[in-house]
């Protein structure tokens, strides 16, 4: 496999994420507009695949992000420790009694059931993590001293403001520098670029930050939606498994930049919010591998799914470098994370070992 990662023994961490991580509000079966009370989780694209390599995985990773100082980022701290990621690079941000110059993030979302789609409302404007700015983090430490195996981040945080893409652009220059291998996901959200310049902005900045990406992952909405790339029979309407057509969209994504060593996708098609047919596909090294169409899978909260993938396909290169075990065990973590509640895995190693080889859903005892 061509792409080389630095060994375990010279760094001090495996993978280390860049993104927002909100609380998460989830009224359970009820509706945000309707229930009384929610339970409360942590989230976000970037740190939900830092989460699931530690949890499920077993390898050490620490997330960069800014969080206010007061009780709720302190509940957010709470989370976060549970969850096995590290600390060390969060930067706190001073309460300013109110939260008029910056505060936390916030994410209500419900899960959907049957005929009634999942529905998310975030409450993340003028966020400590959103007001980054080039110089604010010390990327040569920590990719020049610690040392670090992998860099995740994604077009989420890239869309949160106007100064995140630059942010963006001086970590992964230092990541490159000192030989972190990066990954991107694209993940598209209309709602965070729609006062900003809408997807026309979207394009210009994943556009400039792609050819330093060396793992890029996205469905077929965010390879157009984010880079532009077209390919007739694959958009918005593809049906989830037509892995042949989007193929041609990752060959023309390679073409584009050639600097991409992998490239991956989940291939969903939604039934209803409970029955999805899931499956994954990669290209690593100019060849295709596919891991197992999961028709009519059966969901209890979808959210959170393609960053679970991406931290098994992403822990599957690292420790085996065959592709398409590395595909297997992400379409089989993404899965699994599907059936609980949360943003976040609670699935084991054996658990998505067992899926990925084809294992049932007898009961274990």
């Amino acid at each position: 496999m061509n792409l080389k990662i630095k060994s375990a023994e010279q760094c001090r961490f495996d993978l280390v994420s860049l993104g927002e991580i909100m609380l998460r509000l989830d009224p359970g079966e009820a509706r945000i507009h309707t229930t009384r009370t929610f339970r409360v989780w942590e989230g976000g694209g970037e740190y939900n695949v830092a989460r699931g390599l530690k949890r499920c995985f077993g390898l050490r990773t620490a997330a960069v992000t800014a969080v206010v100082d007061n009780p709720v980022g302190r509940l957010l701290e709470d989370l976060i420790l549970q969850g096995g990621v590290d600390t060390t690079y969060i930067r706190w941000i001073p309460f300013d009694g109110v939260g008029r110059k910056c505060r936390n993030g916030l994410n209500f979302t419900e899960r959907g059931f049957g005929v009634r789609g999942a529905v998310g409302c975030s409450d993340r404007g003028h966020t400590a993590v959103s007001q980054l700015k080039p110089g604010d983090i010390d990327w040569e430490k920590i990719f020049g001293q610690d040392g670090i195996r992998w860099f995740h981040t994604g077009g989420i945080f890239a869309g949160l403001s106007e100064s995140t893409p630059a942010v963006l652009e001086e970590a992964m220059q230092a990541a490159r520098k000192h030989g972190t291998v990066i990954s991107f996901d694209l993940n598209y959200r209309a709602s965070l670029w729609k006062d900003i310049g809408g997807q026309e902005k979207a394009r210009e900045v994943n556009k400039r930050l792609a050819p330093l990406v060396d793992v890029m992952i996205g469905n077929e909405e965010d390879f157009t939606a984010c880079l532009g790339l077209e390919v007739a029979g694959v958009g918005a309407n593809l049906t989830g498994l037509e892995a042949g057509q989007f193929k041609k969209m990752i060959e023309k994504a390679v073409k584009a930049y050639p600097n991409f060593r992998a490239v991956a996708t989940t291939l969903r098609e939604v039934h209803t919010a409970t029955l999805n047919d899931w499956g994954a596909v990669c290209w690593v090294d100019g060849n295709f591998y596919e891991a197992q169409q999961r028709r009519n899978l059966e969901i209890l909260d979808r959210v959170g799914g393609g960053d679970s993938f991406a931290s098994g396909f992403i822990y599957g290169l690292m420790v085996s470098a065959d592709p398409q075990k590395a595909v297997d065990y992400g379409a089989a973590h993404g899965a699994l994370a599907m059936t609980t509640p949360g943003d976040t895995s609670t699935a084991t190693l054996e658990e998505v070992k067992k899926v990925a080889g084809g294992g049932s859903a007898r009961v274990v005892r």
